[in-house]
């Protein structure tokens, strides 16, 4: 093991909390605990939530997080899934918009936890956890939701709100591969989407390479192409640690 800080990294997502304590090598030092996303989950909710998760995990130094949504500094700008009142696909709570609105999830956390805490994009952190380094590389998750994030030369690009932007004359990405979608549809017809929306994004942003993680990804069962490289969900978490590194885009 390389001496340095131990990382306490969590993936939030829509539909689980995941949290794990990595070494200064991105070695986790204790199994991964995750606990359901209950809703509705304001801000503080989340908060106590995520802290709840700390208590049988290694000490720490510093933390990491990977959030569903836009981040900006440590504060949130948009949280699609935690403003509706009983989680993704319900009805949006008008309280709950004011809330998140630019919530310093960083500085709540770096206070609930007593040690420095840094916050991104899910997609950006996944992606982090995953690339090569080499030419011009899209990560898209599916989980919940539809996230991505483009890095080129291991440097992160633009981000891209995929999720929200329409895939179809009816649908989102969000609507078309979310979970809910998954759920309604069935795996095989799923599976069909997903490789009808490879070629799009792929003409979209002319990627050298495509990795697809995210919690669904385990469930994609047909030929993507020679670009597509489906990378483990663990990714989300591993990233964490590239938050502090100074030498990476993810360094805030």
């Amino acid at each position: 093991m390389i001496d340095g800080p131990a990382t306490l990294t969590f993936d939030i997502g829509g539909t689980g909390l995941k949290a794990t304590v990595l070494d200064a090598e991105g070695v986790a030092l204790h199994d991964r605990v995750r606990v359901p996303t209950t809703y509705p989950c304001s801000p503080t909710k989340l908060v106590d939530d995520l802290s709840a998760l700390v208590a049988d995990l290694p000490s720490f130094a510093r933390v990491s997080a990977g959030f569903p949504g836009v981040v900006r500094g440590g504060h949130i700008r948009t949280a699609p899934h935690f403003v509706t009142t009983k989680g993704p696909g319900t009805a949006i709570d008008d309280h709950l918009v004011k809330e998140w609105a630019d919530f310093d999830l960083a500085g709540t956390l770096t206070r609930r936890l007593g040690v420095p805490a840094r916050v991104a994009n899910d997609a950006d952190v996944q992606g982090a956890g995953a690339i090569s380094g080499q030419g011009l590389e899209l990560v898209i998750t599916l989980g919940t939701g539809v996230g991505s994030s483009v890095f080129e030369g291991g440097q992160l690009a633009l981000h891209l709100e995929l999720a929200h932007h329409p895939l179809s004359k009816r649908h989102t990405y969000n609507e078309h591969l979310g979970e809910a979608a998954l759920v309604k549809i069935g795996r095989k017809r799923w599976n069909k989407r997903v490789a009808g929306a490879i070629p799009i994004v792929d003409a979209l942003i002319v990627p050298d390479s495509i990795l697809i993680g995210g919690g669904n990804a385990a469930k994609i069962d047909v030929d993507l192409g020679p670009k597509v490289r489906l990378i483990d969900n663990s990714a989300g978490l591993l990233g964490g640690i590239r938050l502090w590194d100074p030498s990476n885009p993810l360094h805030v």
